[in-house]
């Protein structure tokens, strides 16, 4: 709302039950001005909805978070649950069902008509990340042998129940799916041209059974408001328009954040999650992050004897293991935001090595000169680390080099190999490969100690 005088309106009208003002109120507010004032009286909903046309009060929901949806349904009565769920749109409608508990669902199910049944039964069918799950059967399409003014003549007469009108499809006898058209290729020619004249027979098509995710990097490379869906054979069952797109791709955008931050994607507001679920879903990580630290602890108890001969060693090691996490974090999350916009592949493992390899050689010299200077620095103003300070420097700068460039090899291949393997990219998490990185950066830097060291102070 652009001020807090239309939702106290509002509060005055529903507190009045005045059904004719507040018909005319709603009426003069925007679809999204009418999902705030949901979320803002969740209790009210069921007033909103009743004093809404069926169509805008659809709009309106269609556009609600999960959670509210849910509540809202509760709130409503049989017939108007019925009445909504018939008018929402069938990818829609499909998606609210996928998420509810199957008894639920069930129960829902009986509402709606047996054509609406029949439709939304097929969505629910295809596995729930597949493009089949968000398809919409409400398009239009044509014949080959029409002509354009067939065509008009029939969008006229069907476009009001079309999911969008901008994008027409050619189809055969069989359903099979011909040629598309943008509709101002039909606008722009005489009414008597025939259909197939001006077919070219070039389209793009998503199959029911892609991913989600995988669509979505089609639609950024076709440029497209909508596109077709079809079978093994061919048939055009459905098409995804952008707006499905757009929502899948903000939930794919928000869930792999949370997993790169190194928890469960979390499938409700978090204002909304109860405590002991959020708890659930970020223990997991922890837990095993926890027990990945661990084995940092032993390293240290390894090296135990090589720390009692030079304590100064120990001063280092926070800095050497921070930095090569760090490196690793910022590489993985390069790497899984390029593989998210599609502009990396499996393909490109060996291109995206040899750049990481330059990259954490560079990066990690940068960090070693830095090291040693300020080594050498800081003991001449203090005399902090004794006689033998540049062999400290020198360990020091070349065990960041190596840290560093390991840091960025495990953060670039480790998102390609759980890709590889089938796994979410997303998993490999910022603190998964800091934590990796920890105990193997200790094992570089005391085996430079090692090199440099043996037989001065090791």
């Amino acid at each position: 709302m652009e001020n807090e005088a239309l939702l106290e309106k509002f509060s005055m009208l529903a507190n009045e039950r005045n059904h004719q003002e507040l018909r005319i109120y709603l009426d003069d507010q925007l679809i999204t001005d009418i999902a705030e004032l949901i979320y803002e009286y969740p209790e009210q909903a069921d007033l909103i909805i009743d004093n809404l046309s069926i169509s805008r009060a659809a709009a309106a929901f269609r556009i609600l978070d999960f959670p509210l949806q849910e509540e809202v349904i509760r709130n409503l009565s049989a017939a108007k649950v019925a009445e909504l769920l018939n008018e929402l749109p069938a990818d829609d409608r499909a998606a609210f069902l996928g998420e509810l508990h199957s008894e639920a669902v069930k129960e829902l199910i009986r509402l709606l008509t047996p054509e609406e049944r029949k439709i939304t039964l097929s969505l629910l069918g295809y596995p729930e990340t597949s493009v089949g799950r968000i398809m919409t059967p409400d398009y239009i399409a044509v014949r080959e042998e029409w002509s354009v003014k067939q065509v008009l003549d029939y969008i006229r007469e069907h476009g009001k129940d079309s999911e969008t009108i901008d994008v027409i499809y050619v189809v055969d006898e069989k359903g099979k799916l011909l040629d598309d058209f943008r509709i101002r290729e039909f606008l722009l020619v005489a009414t008597d041209t025939l259909v197939h004249t001006l077919m070219d027979d070039r389209f793009v098509a998503l199959h029911t059974i892609d991913e989600q995710e995988e669509a979505i990097q089609v639609f950024r490379v076709e440029n497209r408001v909508a596109l077709p869906v079809i079978d093994d054979q061919g048939i055009l069952l459905g098409i995804v328009t952008i707006d499905d797109m757009l929502w899948i791709a903000n939930e794919e955008h928000t869930e792999d954040i949370q997993k790169i931050g190194g928890t469960e994607a979390l499938d409700e507001p978090y204002l909304d999650m109860p405590l002991l679920k959020l708890v659930k879903k970020r223990v997991g990580w922890l837990v095993v992050l926890f027990i990945g630290e661990m084995l940092t602890a032993t390293a240290m108890g390894f090296f135990e004897d090589e720390i009692a001969k030079a304590v100064v060693l120990a001063l280092f090691v926070p800095l050497i293991i921070s930095s090569g996490g760090n490196s690793g974090s910022q590489a993985s999350t390069l790497i899984i935001q390029a593989m998210a916009l599609g502009e990396i592949s499996l393909d490109d493992w060996w291109r995206v090595m040899r750049r990481e390899i330059l990259s954490g050689l560079m990066l990690g010299g940068i960090l070693g000169i830095i090291g040693f200077t300020r080594i050498l620095l800081w003991n001449s103003l203090f005399h902090t680390y004794g006689d033998h300070t540049f062999l400290i420097g020198t360990t020091v700068g070349f065990s960041l080099v190596g840290v560093v460039l390991w840091g960025t090899l495990s953060g670039s291949m480790l998102p390609l190999v759980l890709k590889r393997l089938g796994a979410d990219p997303a998993t490999s998490s910022a603190p998964f490969v800091a934590t990796l990185v920890d105990v193997t950066g200790l094992l570089i830097y005391f085996t430079m100690a090692y090199a440099f060291m043996s037989g001065i102070l090791l």
